[in-house]
């Protein structure tokens, strides 16, 4: 791989320049030729490369415009696509049959927006491969009652599911960056609970752990959520957020839902 074009800091990037490390990745998505892909944020191809000669239906999303070229060069007849993946139409990439996967070394300060993004396009995607940091992966794929469960670790078990598929140094990249990054597998073949809304949800766990140390009782009335009455409600408040269960938290959603709507 070339380092002719210099990683830029505003993008967040750092480019993936071991061997072992990509065939790794590669191997663990385990792309059959009718997937259709959409890796997030080529860099200079190192995923791209081999991606691209595995499956028959591939998509690159790129911001930085300094690479679009190279890589077009490098391989013929690569779809990619000059915009924020934040900012992009996920639906217009699924086939008739298949659903999306995506793959991504993404930038770790988007880590948060970008695995938003998929829940809320979660229809059109069956899995998703992403780098990131590793403190982030394990909060990620955190158990109930750990100090690393939180927001990440329900919602993601809510709307899917996740592993961490390994740790990676900081020596395969360039520039080096300054901690560990992980691989985590995000599957969303889960059915979610059609009695409360997405939003809704999300804004609940937020709150149950808006003060962590405090009671849910506390964080709730401290929240958005801070009119309703907590103190009639049938769910034991008592109980800080990072002992429930997600079914404890589709449970408390519902008896909020209700004294919204009542």
């Amino acid at each position: 791989m070339t380092n002719r074009i210099v990683p830029l800091k505003k993008f967040g990037q750092n480019y993936l320049r071991d061997k072992n490390i990509i065939n790794k990745i590669i191997e663990t998505f385990n792309p059959e030729p009718d997937n259709s892909v959409v890796e997030i944020g080529p860099g200079t191809g190192a995923l791209t490369k081999l991606l691209f000669d595995k499956v028959k239906k591939f998509t690159a999303v790129e911001i930085d415009k300094r690479v679009i070229e190279q890589l077009k060069n490098e391989m013929t007849g690569l779809n990619i696509i000059n915009e924020d993946f934040l900012e992009i139409d996920l639906s217009k990439f699924t086939g008739s049959k298949n659903k999306i996967r995506i793959i991504g070394n993404i930038p770790y300060n988007l880590t948060s927006p970008i695995i938003f993004k998929l829940f809320e396009n979660r229809e059109y995607i069956q899995d998703a491969m992403l780098m990131v940091q590793y403190e982030v992966a394990q909060r990620m794929t955190a158990a109930r009652q750990t100090k690393d469960y939180g927001i990440f670790s329900v919602l993601l078990n809510y709307f899917a599911s996740a592993k961490l598929c390994f740790k990676i140094s900081p020596n395969v990249f360039f520039p080096k960056p300054k901690v560990w990054s992980a691989i985590v597998h995000i599957n969303f073949e889960k059915e979610v609970n059609n009695s409360i809304e997405d939003e809704l949800f999300i804004k609940v766990v937020k709150a149950s752990f808006g003060n962590r140390r405090k009671t849910l009782k506390n964080s709730l009335s401290n929240s958005i959520f801070r009119n309703l009455n907590f103190d009639t409600m049938p769910f034991n408040l008592s109980r800080r957020a990072e002992e429930l269960t997600i079914q404890e938290f589709i449970e408390l959603t519902q008896i909020i839902k209700g004294r919204l709507n009542g």
